[in-house]
């Protein structure tokens, strides 16, 4: 049998002997290694970067090598017209696009001529060589063959089409690559000519120029640049200290790239620019290091070391030789802060470790085994508590230990973990919940799971007292609702009533007692507990004989429910203490739910009162906010069930049922802001009232004048039969007009073009008006009245006008959004109303003039104004454009803003023709007859072959029968008759073929359809 000790006994003594003695060899024998490893570490790393840049350089200059190898064979060099050279484009584009270090390739030839190809890699290297925006390719070209050279510059797209053609005559006499230092160079050898690397006179960009003479033509030189922008990024990668420096120079010490950065110009002119030597570079280490080395000393293999020192301490810097194609070398330097290589005494200090070791080893062999006993636990201690730290509550591993502390940590660390694990994964269960139905039953099971227990009860806070919400049976399973009804709801003491005597608390029920006291209790289950919970009522169930009392209070200590736990064992503190940790998120956790629950609730009616008072608001539109969400409730779940078709694929989480039936009943909301006497306009001059009312009395007048003219006739000695004559044709004649003029009012039948020129020929009809018609006006209507006319009473007066103030400007805050963000393309007629006479009249069909069917269909305008206005969350955040777009159209002529069936949602699609059909067959409303379902289909199926409405989602409301289901729920019966479904939906497939084989045959069978 182990025998336990405490921990300083064991290990104090030794331990402390050897650490000290270990820490000084280890110190010792690391100071006097640490300037031996510096320089080694530093020359391996050196030469190894050296290496890797190497590499990197030979994998951007030796794909170009070789193509320009093949290049020479070429027939393009022996090529004298511009469009044969044209046509060798493709070899030359395929080339660029294989290496891609290669900006451009360029012909020289011995009569002058200059063909030059490059890529144009971005926007930005468009924009520099002004080329287009389609732009991937640039050629320059220059030909000699009359007294005047010609210089052309193409812009090409990445197929090699033409986008546009520049003159540039200037380049042409300025540019001669005949003395060019690259085509010189190349015409004095065989071999490839690489130049050393500069600064691209076109873009900035360093560089070098491969050249060589063709082998398809005499005197004819190919060239190839290679941009070298790619050096600075892996350098950067290769750096030894965040201090250190890596610079790659040529033979005449000008810095071409540097590890932090890609170096510009510093020196030169516009004209002629030119890299920075090293020492006018600006770092001062390599400033120091030209002062005192020649670049010749570097010898042309190995590397060559210094040290450099600054007042901010030694620097090590070690030069390498890179050669590359032909006789160009170019060299690295490395240049190292000697107090940033201490990180590598960490490797040579293993050495020291090991020497010590050597030197302690008898201690060490006999203490190994007794020391390790007291470490291994210990260790695994270690690593339990990083797992915690790691928020990794797995499983615990057993540990065992000489050591009394040792094992009594090891049993509680695994307890808490156990215990926070546990914890953690109710809270996860319950805050992942999102429906409150699914939460309680989830909350009380994944309680009594927690702790061991055996069934459990929750209770919520309902009118004073606690109601059984949910409970779980010994089984594990949930019981049902019928049998939960019998359990007994819990009555909670009125605090503003006086308390009744205290009673022993072998009399009160555990439950009670622990809401009394605000605190977790366990016990035996009493007979007072089976009697008060109603637990005895659940049939033969045998109830587990020991629980616990949890009560659920919230962050202000209100109860907003209780839990009982049964279990078959007395409950530990442990387990107590952990349902009082608990109950505080669980109480959290429902109250949230419950309010998020409650705030829905809340906002459902919120929506479907503003619906409700939209259709109580007109007497035409009653019950259609209400009828459209439903049938579009039933036209998304025949989308959700079907298995074939466009909508095959169509599903709806619950966040897409709830943001389709809000749209739904919000489609509408803009209603709100269109004037009744607008949406209610039953003639044709009615406003706010029937002005027709206005007209007759004129026409009134016109009669009582007429009669006064008669027998001012008779008075004056006239003909009084002749008189009374004329009088009898007059008043058939005002009659006549005015009862025409009245018809005209209903807007019933179409205007012709005869009946308009009518109505001009009525409104010549005058008669005398003799008080002015300023007097009794509002403010407002005053402002519209002409103020500078001021016609001497009496004034002669059409009975029919078109006047000023008749006409209403539309104000600032009526006029459609001029900011972008809408996209609204609806067309805004000028003015807000025009009420004239003979405007309103002349009305050709109904009897709404322009501006007011422009006010009606602005309603839609205002419902996405509206909605986009609220604080929707994100997974509300399409119901604006589902509500906003029903009034749109699949082939784009719809409105607010003429979008396509491909812009528009599946669920955009189904409301509109829930509406359609619901405003078709709605039988509420007093301006006309409801269609029967035929007809109903039939305008449906117009409107789907004229590319109005979704065919594919129509000949699924057909399909499904959802049709007829709706018409069931909502329809009169003698609406419902029968519907050739099978007709419209061989129309709908046969318009659906001829789209996939020639629209423009679809286009004529919807024609014909239609």
């Amino acid at each position: 049998m182990r025998a336990n000790a405490p921990l300083h006994v064991h290990v104090s003594t030794l331990f402390m002997v050897l650490i000290l003695l270990v820490g000084s060899l280890l110190g010792f024998v690391g100071y006097r290694m640490a300037d031996r490893l510096i320089s080694s570490v530093s020359a391996d790393l050196a030469q190894r970067i050296s290496r890797e840049t190497s590499a990197e350089l030979r994998l951007l200059t030796e794909p170009a090598h070789t193509a320009l190898q093949l290049l020479q064979f070429d027939p393009l060099a022996s090529l004298t017209q511009f469009e044969q050279r044209m046509a060798r484009l493709p070899l030359i584009k395929a080339t660029l696009d294989h290496t891609p270090a290669s900006a451009s390739i360029f012909f020289g030839y011995p009569t002058g001529d200059y063909f030059f190809v490059r890529r144009l890699h971005d926007a930005q290297e468009r924009e520099q060589f002004q080329a287009p925006a389609g732009a991937h390719y640039m050629v320059r070209s220059i030909e000699r063959q009359g007294a005047t050279p010609r210089g052309r510059q193409l812009y090409l797209n990445s197929q090699m089409q033409v986008l546009s053609t520049l003159s540039v005559p200037d380049y042409a006499r300025g540019y001669d690559p005949r003395n060019r230092s690259w085509y010189r160079q190349a015409l004095r050898n065989s071999e490839v000519h690489v130049t050393d690397p500069y600064l691209f006179y076109t873009d900035r960009q360093v560089g070098i120029t491969l050249s060589r003479q063709s082998r398809h033509a005499s005197g004819t030189v190919i060239g190839l640049d290679i941009q070298l922008r790619t050096l600075g990024a892996g350098m950067a990668r290769q750096k030894l200290t965040p201090n250190s420096q890596l610079v790659l120079v040529n033979a005449q010490g000008e810095v071409f790239a540097h590890e932090n950065s890609f170096i510009v110009p510093r020196g030169g002119s516009h004209d002629r620019p030119a890299l920075t030597h090293l020492a006018r570079f600006g770092v001062p280490v390599l400033t120091e290091l030209s002062k005192h080395l020649q670049l010749s000393q570097v010898p042309a293999t190995g590397s060559l070391q210094q040290v450099v020192s600054l007042p901010d301490g030694p620097w090590q810097v070690t030069l390498n030789t890179l050669p590359m194609l032909g006789n160009t070398s170019l060299l690295l330097i490395n240049a190292v802060p000697r107090h940033e290589l201490l990180a590598t005494v960490y490797q040579e200090g293993r050495f020291a470790i090991i020497a010590a070791l050597l030197i302690i080893l008898g201690a060490i062999v006999l203490a190994w085994r007794f020391a390790r006993g007291i470490s291994s636990p210990l260790s695994g201690l270690v690593k339990e508590a990083e797992s915690i730290r790691h928020f990794d509550f797995g499983q615990t591993v057993p540990l065992k230990s000489y050591v009394l502390e040792v094992n009594t940590l090891a049993r509680t660390v695994g307890e808490m973990k156990r215990t926070i694990r546990q914890f953690l994964e109710i809270s996860s269960a319950i805050s992942g919940e999102k429906h409150f139905d699914r939460l309680l039953p989830r909350l009380l099971g994944e309680t009594v799971s927690a702790v061991n227990a055996a069934a459990g009860v929750l209770y919520l806070r309902e009118d004073g007292g606690l109601k059984p919400a949910c409970a779980q049976g010994i089984d594990g399973q949930a019981i049902d609702a019928a049998a939960l009804q019998r359990l007994h709801r819990l009555a909670l003491p009125n605090p503003k009533e006086p308390s009744a005597a205290p009673r022993p608390e072998q009399d009160v029920p555990l439950l009670g007692l622990a809401l009394s006291q605000g605190r977790v209790l366990s016990g035996p289950l009493q007979p007072v507990d089976m009697l008060t919970l109603g637990l005895s009522e659940l049939g033969e169930q045998p109830w587990p004989p020991h629980a616990m009392a949890v009560p659920l209070l919230n962050r202000q200590r209100d109860l907003v429910g209780a839990m009982l736990i049964l279990s078959e064992a007395p409950s530990e503190n442990d387990r107590v203490s952990f349902l009082g940790a608990l109950s505080g998120t669980a109480a959290v956790a429902l109250e949230a739910q419950a309010l998020i629950s409650e705030q829905k609730v809340l906002f459902d009616a919120l929506i479907q009162l503003i619906a409700n008072a939209i259709d109580t608001k007109s007497a035409y539109t009653g019950g259609h906010c209400a009828r459209v969400p439903e049938l579009t409730r039933m036209l998304a779940e025949a989308a959700c069930a079907t298995q074939e078709g466009p909508y095959a694929s169509f599903r709806l989480n619950d966040e897409g049922w709830e943001t389709l039936r809000m749209a739904a009943w919000l489609h509408d909301c803009g209603k709100i802001t269109t004037p009744e006497y607008v949406v209610d306009k039953a003639t044709k001059l009615e406003t706010l009232y029937n002005r027709i009312h206005e007209v007759r009395m004129r026409f009134e007048v016109l009669k009582r004048d007429a009669e006064l003219h008669c027998l001012q006739g008779i008075l004056e000695g006239g003909d009084e039969a002749a008189c009374r004559q004329n009088l009898a044709r007059t008043l058939t004649e005002l009659d006549e007009d005015f009862a025409f003029v009245a018809r005209c009012n209903l807007g019933s039948e179409a205007m012709v073009p005869e009946e308009q020129q009518r109505l001009l020929e009525v409104a010549q009809r005058s008669w005398q008006r003799t008080l002015d018609d300023r007097l009794g006006l509002s403010p407002l209507e005053l402002q519209r009245h002409p103020q500078d006319v001021a016609l001497p009473l009496p004034v002669t007066e059409s009975v029919l006008a078109d006047k000023p103030q008749h006409r209403m400007e539309r104000p600032v805050h009526d006029q459609m959004p001029k900011d972008g963000r809408w996209g609204f393309r609806m067309a805004e007629p000028k003015l807000l109303y025009n009420q004239g006479e003979l405007y309103n009249l002349r009305v050709g069909y109904g009897t709404l003039t322009e501006e007011e069917r422009f006010k009606i269909n602005q309603h839609i305008v205002q419902t996405e104004v509206m909605l986009r206005q609220l604080p929707f969350p994100p997974h509300l955040t399409h119901v604006p454009e589902i509500a906003a777009g029903h009034h749109e159209k699949m082939d784009g002529t719809g409105y607010p803003k003429g979008l396509h069936h491909e812009q528009l949602r599946p669920e955009t699609r189904m409301l509109a023709i829930a509406d359609i059909f619901e405003a078709l067959t709605a039988s509420d409303r007093p301006y006309k007859k409801p269609k029967k379902l035929s007809e109903a289909i039939e305008i449906l199926n117009r409107m789907s072959q004229r590319g109005h409405i979704d065919p594919a989602l129509f000949a699924l409301f057909l399909s499904s029968g959802v049709y007829r289901v709706y018409a069931e729920r909502f329809l009169d019966p003698s609406q419902i008759d029968d519907v050739p479904v099978t007709t419209y939906l061989a129309a709908t497939d046969g318009a659906r073929l001829a789209q996939r084989a020639d629209p423009a045959a679809a286009r004529t069978l919807a024609s014909s359809s239609a």
